[in-house]
């Protein structure tokens, strides 16, 4: 009732001289923009929300000829839920084929370290031979702000790493992966083609906390350590959807 309560007060002080038939959906949306500036997206959902139902409390109760001005395709598409995004998950199977039929080293090493390690493409991109602590690799100047953080991959793509990092640097500070963005973002596409599926990097960071979190791995450790998140939802938005063959064979696991 409070909540109701103060934006019906707002919209009474900026309309309240003239008829509640005439206010106009630019108006609504110059009110509603003025009223919710600096709010998150949610709460501007909420403030919007409220004025609609002050609207249709109106029409319902007082004038059935009334127009609800929140009512329109442009308002409702500024403030309509966001839908949140579920990604399809490439299969394990899949995955370890894409890197298997990958023979080119370098190109190999920045599938794995995507798939194994759960790094985003800049940050494989961004090694250097001084960031390798056996099978810990150090990323400096992480997307979270920190000074640095720490990535944990398997032994074996951690001796085949440091193997090929000492035959193409020289000093600590040397790249390990000196091409672009783009480059490896075509290979990674091109990586998917061999096997007839759509292939982008994230997929593969998505599929190495999917992969964890069906085998068992708390979600806490596939935020904090695999993913690097500052918080669980936005892990949960990595895990993919569930398919039936995939729910029947856990079930099998479990039960069966």
């Amino acid at each position: 009732m409070r909540a109701y309560r103060a934006i019906i007060e707002r919209f009474i002080q900026e309309f309240g001289d003239g008829p509640v038939e005439q206010v106009s959906p630019e108006q609504i949306l110059t009110y509603l923009n003025r009223l919710t500036e600096g709010n998150k997206p949610y709460t501007k959902r909420i403030r919007f929300s409220q004025l609609s139902s002050f609207f249709n409390f109106v029409r319902n109760n007082i004038d059935p000829e009334l127009r609800n001005p929140c009512d329109r395709p442009m308002i409702r598409k500024l403030y309509r839920e966001r839908v949140p995004l579920r990604w399809k998950i490439i299969e394990k199977e899949t995955i370890d084929e894409i890197i298997f039929r990958t023979t080119k080293v370098r190109n190999r090493l920045i599938l794995e370290l995507m798939a194994r390690g759960g790094m985003r493409i800049g940050e494989v991109l961004k090694l250097q031979l001084g960031d390798l602590q056996d099978r810990k690799l150090v990323l400096r100047e992480p997307k979270s702000g920190k000074e640095y953080e720490f990535v944990f991959i398997p032994q074996k793509v951690a001796d085949r790493l440091r193997e090929y990092a000492l035959e193409v640097c020289n000093e600590p500070s040397d790249r390990i992966f000196p091409i672009t963005y783009e480059a490896a973002r075509m290979m990674v596409i091109k990586s998917g083609k061999l096997v007839g599926v759509k292939l982008r990097p994230h997929d593969l960071r998505r599929h190495s906390a999917t992969y964890a979190s069906r085998s068992g791995v708390p979600i806490e450790i596939i935020s904090k350590v695999i993913l690097r998140h500052a918080n669980l939802s936005t892990t949960q938005r990595y895990l993919g959807t569930i398919s039936d063959v995939e729910a029947i064979r856990w079930i099998e696991n479990i039960y069966g």
